[in-house]
């Protein structure tokens, strides 16, 4: 029977755990060549949250998480994950992580449920307990009727539904999750959103990477912009928001009665009124507040004005990326070219050492028996 004194240590050990820092990383530094890919980057995660990462092509971000699931050393710096040091605990990392990479990691030719059992058992797992996990995931992922299908009669979106199962296979409380909607379509984007919510609630830690700034803002907790290898701002969605500046608002009007719509709008904007050509168009910086749309329509009314339209733009997770990585577009092309061969060429190689290591060791056929 439970005690008192059982709960209290209980709750406890949880705040305890709620402020441990499941990913960290100080002053990564990363060189292709002549490209430097992480150039002095720092990233903390802690328990049970999720990190976005955003940035432009060629930014860093794929290197960052290559580096964190060791896949990739880096030439500076430091990070740990789950405690554990990426370069000299190297192999116990890759025991409390889970990844979904860009690319999928499955097996085309195997059905799903062959694809997560072989993966159960290459991780160390007994024939019936991969075969038990396999099942739990294949139905958490909505993927039992597919189950004994072989891969290449998968839509993408339950592709990387498999593909992330694969990746918790062995429970792992750390998981990397790098562009993982990329090309699905947004039903299977918002299924996959779900997946991840239920993720977190089950105590899992994130690290996410994309270049959907919906999925960012709905998901993360916290968001990490990086461009040329550095962390250049982070903070929750609001608060990059916030830094962006106030709201903007744009008053439509059906005919040329701009110069009217100044006068009775100066009392109600932060700054100058610009109009467009022909007067029909009004724009102006303001300070956001419950009610504002409803001022500016009495105030326009009150001046024998008449509006077509009337918006109150907050700015956007788009508008905060686009002004802090707008300076470097395009600037990384050539650099993204030479480290993604690079790191392609790294992938490979990593690739083909661990599938050597599996053939030494096992044979795909008898791991599916």
């Amino acid at each position: 029977m439970c005690t008192m004194s059982h709960y209290l240590t209980t709750g406890k050990q949880l705040e305890m755990r709620m402020t441990e820092l499941m990913i960290e990383a100080e002053g990564l530094r990363k060189r292709f060549g002549s490209t430097q890919a992480l150039d002095g980057l720092d990233l903390q995660v802690g328990y049970g949250q999720i990190l976005g990462v955003l940035g432009p092509n060629g930014a860093g971000k794929t290197t960052a998480v290559r580096v964190l699931t060791t896949l990739s050393k880096p030439d500076e710096g430091h990070a740990r994950v789950a405690g554990l040091d990426v370069v000299a605990q190297a192999d116990a990392v890759r025991r409390s992580i889970g990844v979904t990479a860009q690319g999928a990691t499955v097996d085309e030719v195997l059905t799903g449920r062959q694809n997560l059992v072989m993966i159960g058992r290459l991780s160390g797992l007994r024939r019936r307990a991969a075969r038990a996990r396999a099942v739990e995931l294949l139905d958490r992922f909505g993927l039992t009727e597919a189950a004994d299908r072989p891969l290449k009669g998968y839509s993408g979106g339950m592709r990387r539904r498999l593909d992330l199962a694969a990746g918790l296979v062995t429970r792992p409380p750390v998981l990397f999750l790098d562009e993982p909607t990329t090309g699905l379509d947004p039903t299977s984007r918002a299924r996959m959103w779900d997946v991840i919510r239920a993720l977190v609630a089950d105590g899992a830690t994130l690290l996410l990477t994309t270049q959907y700034l919906e999925e960012a803002d709905r998901l993360a907790d916290e968001i990490v912009v990086i461009d040329h290898g550095r962390a250049i701002a982070r903070g929750t969605a609001a608060e990059l928001k916030a830094q962006t500046g106030g709201a903007t608002l744009h008053v439509t009007l059906p005919d040329s009665a701009g110069d009217v719509a100044l006068g009775a709008l100066a009392p109600l904007v932060a700054g100058e009124i610009q109009l467009g050509a022909g007067g029909h168009d009004l724009t102006a910086a303001v300070d956001a507040r419950p009610g504002l749309a409803t001022d500016i329509v009495r105030a326009l009314d009150a001046a024998g004005v008449t509006v077509d339209d009337v918006e109150v733009h907050k700015p956007s997770l788009d508008d905060v990326f686009f002004a802090l990585t707008a300076t470097g577009a395009g600037a990384g092309a050539g650099a993204e070219a030479e480290a993604g061969a690079r790191d392609s060429a790294e992938a490979r190689a990593d690739a083909g050492a661990r599938a050597d290591a599996g053939a030494d060791t096992h044979d795909r056929e008898e791991l599916l028996v």
